[in-house]
């Protein structure tokens, strides 16, 4: 089973919908007992980075996720924000992040031929992945995913960025180590792709 971690941020009810139609088992929970009983984890997140991290702290979820994703190693997938809080810190805010990953979320900043880019990256973009992988499997070669943010995440490991993609630059748009993964984009908005995407969490991952 599959708990998508209810902290008060996120398209949970998207999420899971599409796992729904994946014929995947999954649940929107704050429960510490659910959680604890789960396979899986998904870390959604639409927000500012410091109300994520306020939430789970509120919430009493930062010491049960530890014990899960570090002890247990359960498989987690954070989405969008859900991925900038797997790192250490962001320069949107003051509050640490989760420090499973060497990482930080820092704000697109477009100079000279790219200072028409708008802020947020809003739309379709590809992917190009950069290590194999069973989250991609299965995902055709012109697979498109729905982004929506300000901010991207710059991993101090190169072993951890596991997709870019380009917007004014090459950015880090999946990270992966070990049994935790991020993605930047919303799979649950990304139609066939971001089905695809999410049934390999739930079967292959």
């Amino acid at each position: 089973m599959i708990a998508i971690v209810d902290y008060g941020l996120g398209n949970l009810g998207s999420i899971a919908n599409m796992l729904k139609k994946v014929g995947a088992a999954a649940t929107i929970t704050a429960d510490p007992a659910v959680i604890r009983q789960a396979d899986r984890l998904i870390l959604p997140g639409v927000g500012a980075f410091d109300t994520g991290m306020r939430n789970l702290e509120e919430r009493g979820l930062i010491p049960l996720l530890n014990e899960r994703v570090l002890g247990d190693e359960v498989p987690i997938l954070g989405v969008c924000l859900g991925m900038q809080l797997l790192g250490r810190r962001s320069e949107e805010g003051q509050l640490p992040g989760l420090g499973w990953l060497d990482a930080a979320a820092v704000r697109f900043k477009f100079e000279g031929v790219n200072a028409h880019l708008k802020i947020p990256h809003m739309g379709w973009n590809e992917l190009t992945v950069c290590q194999p992988h069973p989250l991609f499997a299965d995902l055709q070669e012109e697979s498109r995913f729905y982004f929506v943010h300000s901010y991207h995440v710059v991993c101090a490991d190169p072993a951890n960025v596991l997709a870019r993609t380009t917007y004014g630059f090459d950015f880090t748009s999946a990270v992966v180590k070990g049994n935790i993964i991020g993605v930047q984009f919303h799979p649950e908005k990304s139609h066939r792709f971001g089905m695809t995407l999410l049934q390999n969490f739930a079967e292959r991952v």
